[in-house]
């Protein structure tokens, strides 16, 4: 089924930046509120402090910058210094068909926009889940490009716009290089995004947690609660994932990247996970 936009308030425009943004998750809202419902949810969290908001305006005056870094083979690592809300970065993929923006990191300026400009800009932009949706709308009217999320978790966006479009299913596809996948771990729309180019590669945001040592990825309900996922839906996304080939497993934090047998980190450590939630001994 083709993606389909969604339907609310008019672009924004540069009067965006002025919008309310959650400072624990980087949300932005469409309008002044008391509260975050991504952080009111039992997979985020509410800071000691309470709920805290700023604007991407306030976030330009001061002393934030961008940090662009390479993350691997046409891949490019699009986040702030310091770095602000969850710390996610981006991911801009540069493809034969053009750039693709994976996930989003909350913060956004004039120079970060002329500097992808200079690299051939952004003609789409997909994201893993609800957290990362933080300033997506910001991101699509800077680059006139289109975001595309999974229809799943529509409740979720904080600021409706028409670059907007939700897809259905298992599966999209966005170009003869990259396919949207939907593992529904973590949540039920999450996605990954499927490049079949140079040995094929994975970019999961946390949907799929690579580790420190980048060589296990794990699957949670809520990270920041310790919450695990349900071993069901965690056989479902990895029958779905290991039926692509890939060697690359991109994270959401700088340097946490799968280099090589990307297959089978997945498939060990899912091995592992669902041993451990069903308390069944090693293989032998």
């Amino acid at each position: 089924m083709p993606a389909e936009p969604v339907a609310g308030a008019a672009a924004a425009g540069a009067d965006g930046a002025g919008l309310p943004v959650c400072r624990t998750c980087g949300t932005q809202y469409a309008a002044a509120r008391p509260d975050c419902p991504v952080c009111l949810d039992e997979r985020q969290y509410v800071g000691p402090d309470g709920q805290e908001w700023t604007t991407l305006e306030a976030l330009q005056a001061s002393e934030m910058t961008g940090r662009f870094e390479e993350e691997g083979p046409g891949v490019l690592g699009i986040g702030s210094s310091p770095r602000f809300a969850i710390g996610q970065r981006a991911l801009l993929v540069r493809t034969a068909a053009g750039n693709v923006l994976w996930d989003c990191a909350a913060y956004l300026d004039e120079q970060m926009v002329k500097g992808i400009e200079e690299l051939g800009g952004i003609t789409a932009i997909a994201i893993s889940h609800p957290h990362f949706y933080s300033t997506m709308v910001e991101w699509a009217h800077a680059f006139d490009a289109p975001v595309y999320l999974h229809a799943a978790d529509r409740e979720w966006v904080g600021r409706p716009d028409p670059s907007l479009r939700f897809w259905e299913g298992e599966s999209h596809r966005l170009s003869d290089e990259l396919t949207l996948l939907n593992p529904a771990v973590h949540f039920p729309g999450s996605a990954v995004l499927h490049w079949n180019a140079g040995g094929g590669a994975l970019f999961c945001g946390d949907v799929l947690q690579v580790g420190p040592d980048c060589r296990w990825v794990s699957l949670m309900y809520s990270y920041a609660q310790h919450i695990p996922e349900r071993p069901g839906k965690v056989e479902r996304a990895a029958e779905l994932l290991g039926r692509h080939r890939f060697e690359r497993i991109y994270g959401a934090w700088w340097n946490r990247v799968v280099t090589s047998d990307g297959n089978e980190v997945l498939r060990r450590s899912v091995e592992r996970y669902l041993r451990f939630e069903r308390d069944q001994p090693p293989a032998t």
